[in-house]
């Protein structure tokens, strides 16, 4: 019994997951495994079949209903496990279930139901691409509890009134929620036009940007963006010779004693301002960048070379891809997994999972996503405060908000 259910569990995504598989394949896996969940009455055994379905299929929706599935998803939906419930009414909805949208719908919108069955409900509905996930979302952002998750879901699906509505609560959000507002509204040709108008007028502060987010406006390739970005960011050097003319300008103002003493805590709030999102340090962190723990940090040589010129030299694994989608939206990051019918990408906000029609267009890049001219975006004295606590060896207490 062990052995078979090890099989099944991993079955789907062995099956699923293999570009070697036609559609008819697939859909025939499906329904062999739809099979077994007519015969098996173990809970957990059950939660293990459909959680490998869930993960073969994620990303894909309006996927025709594997044979069986009629009969079988009414009896797993009074199961007494909490986790298969869930499990089928999200598959019910890839499957293109109008009921299984609406009840998720409901437990979306009910303030006093579980956080965390909200949570997935949400999950669900982003995957299915609900039309009416803007209005929903938008009502979700008056909820502080909720309000990172409906920030991230409002960059799905398009709706013109979304900037206007992650714009009126930006000041009170903290620095993780104002980067997930920043990412969601970079995504978009016509959002990010409403951001820069917003930096424009000094609703959002340019060297409050993260450098993913500037790759991120930068990867439109649009000449109106990226000319306000020159224009309120700072403009990038691109020459050998004029990185090389940088790093001996910041070297000699760096090791030139600063006009205020260093504040530590503050080169830590810049740092997490900046980097956090790519980049772990002492154990926080992203993991789109290398971990640079345990890095040349203490070299200023070493820090000026990979602040200023970061594309000189990168690691296979954190290559930058460009990702296009049908609904118009740009992802940047780095690909984790390319197989069967779905890619996932990391961002440094996210981990996405989209399923390969859905794509227009991948490009693999030659460039890091910290974008050049990082340091134009910083003050003397701010400089000072980041350099100094990453040639550090040990934490500092971080600023609080």
């Amino acid at each position: 019994m062990g052995q078979l259910k090890f099989f099944i569990t991993i079955f789907p995504i062995l099956l699923l997951g293999s570009p070697h598989l036609s559609r008819a394949q697939d859909v025939e896996a499906l329904g062999a495994l739809v099979g077994v969940l007519k015969d098996v009455d173990d809970p957990v055994f059950q939660q293990d079949i459909l959680k490998g379905i869930s993960d073969a299929l994620k990303g894909q929706r309006n996927v025709k209903p594997p044979k069986g599935w009629g009969e079988v998803a009414p009896k797993l939906a009074k199961s007494p496990n909490k986790e298969v419930r869930q499990l089928v009414q999200s598959l019910s909805l890839t499957f293109g279930s109008k009921a299984a949208m609406e009840t998720l719908r409901k437990v979306l919108l009910n303030p006093k139901g579980q956080m965390e069955d909200r949570r997935k409900a949400l999950s669900a509905l982003i995957d299915a691409r609900d039309s009416k996930l803007p209005d929903i979302l938008q009502g979700l952002l008056k909820e502080k509890a909720i309000r990172r998750e409906a920030i991230r879901g409002l960059g799905v699906v398009e709706n013109s009134k979304t900037p206007a509505a992650i714009l009126k609560v930006f000041d009170q959000l903290d620095t993780d929620g104002k980067h997930d507002a920043l990412t969601t509204l970079a995504t978009r040709v016509s959002y990010a036009k409403v951001l820069m108008a917003a930096i424009e007028k000094d609703k959002v502060k340019a060297n409050t940007l993260p450098a993913d987010i500037v790759q991120q406006l930068k990867a439109h390739g649009r000449k109106d963006i990226n000319t306000k970005l020159d224009q309120l960011w700072g403009i990038s050097r691109s020459t050998p010779e004029d990185k090389l003319k940088e790093i001996i300008k910041y070297k000699k103002l760096l090791q030139t004693k600063p006009a205020k003493p260093v504040n530590l805590s503050r080169g830590r709030a810049l740092y997490q301002r900046t980097c956090a999102q790519c980049h772990k340090l002492y154990g926080e962190g992203g993991e789109i960048g290398p971990d640079i723990t345990g890095s040349n940090r203490s070299n200023l040589d070493y820090l000026l070379t990979n602040m200023l010129d970061p594309s000189a030299e990168i690691p296979n694994d954190y290559r930058t891809t460009i990702l296009k989608t049908k609904d118009k939206r740009v992802l940047v990051g780095v690909i984790r997994r390319s197989e069967g019918g779905s890619v996932t990408i990391a961002t440094p906000a996210e981990s996405l999972t989209i399923a390969k029609s859905d794509i227009v267009s991948s490009d693999p890049q030659n460039f890091s996503m910290m974008p050049e001219g990082l340091v134009l975006a910083f003050k003397e004295d701010e400089l000072h405060d980041l350099v100094a606590y990453l040639r550090g060896n040990a934490q500092v207490p971080l600023l609080k908000e």
